[in-house]
C-alpha cells in the first residue's frame, strides 16, 4: 500500500482486509457521515483498494481519497444488480463526487393516472407515484402527434375530476369521450382500450391493430355494422398514424440503440428505441461531473437510467463497443456492418445534432461564458498555462513578389478587435521569400510592442508552414519573448497546426472547436491581406495608366486616385467633376486623352 494524507489511513487499511471480493456497492463517507462517493464493482476488495493504491491524474480523486474517513459495502449477485443499485442510490443520495444526471424537467412526458377511469395528459413535472410516465419526448409536436392520435382512436376522458351519475358532456356528444361519468362504458372496457394505448405508446401498433381487427370481425359476424364500422375507422387512423413514423427496416423487429459522446466533464447519450421496425422512441441524457468516469461505465449508467424511465429494454441492445459486464437480461450488439450499423450511426448522427443545438443556446444564452469556455479549450488542447485572451494572426500575400504585403489581425476574448488589425509593406525583402518576409515582419510588429509597452499577445499563429514557423521564432528569441507566448503555424494544405521544436503536427480533432476558432482567425487575416494587396495592385495600376498621359503630374494623379479610386470612373466621370478636382486645364487633358483612346479602340 502506498502512504497517503488521508488521516484515517490507519483504520481504513484495516477495513480494506476485510472488504468481501464479491460484486456490489460501496460508499465512501467523509468525517461527518456523508456518503461522499457510490460506486459498483465486480470485486469490491480490488475496486475499493484500487482507490488507495493507484496513481491519480486528476486533483478530484485525489482530493476524494483524502477525504474518506469510512467505507460501506453492500454485497449482490452480481456486476448487473451493481450497476441497478448503484443507480438508485446516487439519485437518493447525490453524493458530491459522483456522476450527475442533468434535470431535464424542460421535457414533455405522457402520464397516465393511476385510478378508476384513468386519463391519459401530457406533463412537464411528472409525478411516479401516482402515474405511469411514459417519455421524455424531446419533440413536444410528436408527442401531441401521439395523444392526437390516441384520443381519435380510444375516446378516453379528459376531465380532471370524474363525477359519477352526471350527464354526458360535450366531449360526449363529439366522439372524444366514452363518459365513464354516465356509466356508458364499463372499468373493464375502458381499462382494455387503455391497455391498447400504453401499447401503441410503446411502438406495438400491428398488435393493437390485430387485436382492432379482430374485434371488428365479431361485431361484423353480430350484425353490429354501426360498431364494426366505428372500429374500422380507429384501425384507419392508427395505419395513417404508422404511415407517418420513421420506418427503418421492417426486418429488424425490437431493439435498443445506444451511443455515446464524452468531453472533459460532460458526456452525452442518445438513446433510440426500435419497435416493429420504426423508431418510437428517442431522447438524450446528458451527464456532468464525467471527468473520472470511462466511456464504459458512463454508457451503462445511460443504459440503467433508460430503463427506468421507459420500462424494460428490449431483448437485443446495440452499442458502439462491448461494455463489459455479463447480464443474462439482454444481448448487446456491437454492429460492423449491414442494417443495424446503420442504426448505430442514424443515433450517432442524433447525438451530434442534440450537442450542437446545446452549444448553440449556450452561445445565445451566456455568449460570454461560451467564449470563455471554446478558449478553455484551445488552452487544453495546445497544452498553455492560460486561455489565449488575446490571438494575432500574421499572413503574406504578394503575386509572384509583385507588391508584396502581410497582414495581423487580432481577436480578444475570441471576437475580432479590427482596430487592432495591421497591414506591413514589405521594406527590405525583394521577390517572393516568404521566410524573410514573416522575418521582417514578427520583428517590426513586435518591437513596436515592447518600445510602446503594448500587450503582448497570449497566442500568435503563422499561416504557413514549419518554415515560417521558425523564422518567426528565431526573431521572438532574438527580442526575449519567446517564453512569453505561445507561436503555432497552421499549414494550408491538410490544416495542420505545428508547435515550435515538433516534427508531427498536433493531434486535434479537425471538427473541435480549436481547430474551428484556429481556422476562422487564419481565413480572416487571409481575406485582410488579399484585400490590401488586390487595392494596392489597382491603384498602382491606375497610377501607371496616369503616368502615361502627358501633362499629368504627380500631384494631379494623387488627387485622381484619392477621389475617383479608379480608372473606370475617372472616365465615366462628367466634365464638371473633373474641372472641380483638378481644373478646367488639366481636364482639358483628360478630354483629349480618352477621345484618342476610344478612337483607337
Amino acid at each position: 500500500m502506498m502512504k497517503h494524507k488521508n488521516p484515517f489511513w490507519t483504520e481504513l487499511s484495516l477495513l480494506l482486509k476485510t472488504l468481501p471480493s464479491k460484486p456490489g456497492v460501496y460508499r465512501f463517507l467523509d468525517e461527518q457521515g456523508r456518503i461522499i462517493y457510490i460506486g459498483k464493482a465486480k470485486n469490491l476488495k480490488k475496486r475499493v483498494s484500487s482507490y488507495f493504491t493507484k496513481v491519480h491524474n486528476t486533483g478530484k480523486l485525489k482530493v476524494l481519497v483524502t477525504r474518506i474517513a469510512d467505507i460501506k459495502t453492500i454485497i449482490v449477485d452480481n456486476e448487473w444488480e451493481a450497476l441497478l443499485l448503484e443507480n438508485s442510490m446516487i439519485k437518493e443520495h447525490r453524493p458530491r463526487y459522483n456522476v450527475m444526471l442533468k434535470d431535464d424537467k424542460t421535457y414533455p412526458w405522457i402520464a397516465i393516472s393511476k385510478e378508476p377511469f384513468p386519463r391519459i395528459y401530457y406533463t412537464r413535472e411528472p409525478d411516479w407515484n401516482n402515474n405511469l410516465i411514459f417519455g421524455p419526448y424531446p419533440s413536444i409536436r410528436y408527442m401531441h402527434t401521439l395523444l392526437d392520435t390516441l384520443f381519435e382512436v380510444f375516446p378516453f376522458r379528459s376531465c380532471k375530476m370524474l363525477s359519477k351519475n352526471s350527464r354526458p358532456c360535450l366531449q360526449y356528444h363529439i366522439k372524444r369521450c366514452a363518459a365513464p361519468c354516465a356509466g356508458l362504458i364499463s372499468e373493464e372496457e375502458y381499462q382494455e382500450n387503455i391497455d391498447k394505448a400504453i401499447a401503441i405508446i410503446k411502438g406495438k401498433n400491428h398488435a393493437v391493430i390485430k387485436l382492432l381487427k379482430e374485434e371488428m370481425m365479431q361485431f361484423a359476424e353480430a350484425w353490429e355494422f354501426e360498431k364494426a364500422q366505428a372500429i374500422k375507422e380507429r384501425i384507419e387512423i392508427l395505419e395513417t398514424y404508422i404511415g407517418k413514423s420513421v420506418v427503418v427496416n421492417p426486418n429488424i423487429t425490437d431493439c435498443d440503440v445506444f451511443t455515446i459522446h464524452k468531453e472533459e466533464e460532460l458526456a452525452y447519450i442518445n438513446f433510440m428505441r426500435i419497435v416493429e421496425g420504426s423508431i418510437v422512441h428517442s431522447y438524450t441524457l446528458e451527464y456532468h461531473k464525467a471527468i473520472d468516469n470511462s466511456v464504459e461505465e458512463l454508457l451503462l449508467m445511460g443504459i440503467v437510467e433508460v430503463e427506468k424511465r421507459s420500462g424494460q429494454l428490449s431483448p437485443e441492445i446495440i452499442l458502439p463497443f462491448d461494455p463489459l459486464i455479463e447480464t443474462d437480461q439482454f444481448k448487446f450488439t456491437v454492429p460492423q456492418r449491414g442494417d443495424k450499423k446503420k442504426l448505430l450511426e442514424l443515433s450517432e448522427k442524433n447525438l451530434k445534432f442534440y450537442i450542437l443545438e446545446q452549444k448553440k443556446k449556450a452561445a445565445l444564452i451566456d455568449p460570454e461564458k461560451n467564449q470563455k469556455r471554446i478558449l478553455e479549450t484551445v488552452r487544453k488542447d495546445l497544452g498553455m498555462s492560460n486561455p489565449p485572451i488575446r490571438i494575432e494572426c500574421f499572413d503574406n500575400s504578394n503575386t509572384g513578389g509583385a507588391e508584396p504585403v502581410s497582414a495581423m489581425v487580432c481577436f480578444i476574448n475570441g471576437k475580432p478587435a479590427k482596430k487592432e488589425y495591421r497591414h506591413f509593406l514589405i521594406k527590405s525583402v525583394e521577390g517572393a521569400d516568404d521566410f524573410a518576409t514573416m522575418k521582417e515582419v514578427i520583428e517590426r510588429r513586435y518591437k513596436r510592442v515592447l518600445e510602446e509597452q503594448l500587450p503582448l499577445p497570449d497566442l500568435i499563429i503563422i499561416d504557413g508552414g514549419k518554415g515560417q514557423l521558425h523564422a518567426a521564432q528565431e526573431v521572438l528569441q532574438e527580442l526575449g519573448i519567446d517564453q512569453k507566448v505561445m507561436l503555432i503555424a497552421i499549414a494550408e494544405r491538410l490544416e495542420e497546426i505545428y508547435r515550435v521544436g515538433e516534427s508531427i503536427p498536433l493531434y486535434i480533432n479537425k471538427k473541435s472547436e480549436t481547430q474551428r476558432l484556429i481556422q476562422q482567425i487564419r481565413d480572416e487575416v487571409h481575406r485582410f491581406a488579399i484585400t490590401h494587396h488586390r487595392k494596392r495592385r489597382a491603384k498602382k495600376s491606375i497610377g501607371s495608366e496616369l503616368d502615361q498621359i502627358p501633362g499629368i503630374g504627380p500631384k494631379t494623379k494623387e488627387k485622381l486616385l484619392t477621389h475617383f479610386k479608379s480608372m473606370k470612373r475617372i472616365a465615366n466621370a462628367p466634365w464638371e467633376e473633373w474641372v472641380e478636382q483638378i481644373g478646367p486645364s488639366k481636364s482639358l487633358i483628360l478630354k483629349k486623352y480618352f477621345e484618342n483612346k476610344n478612337n483607337a479602340e
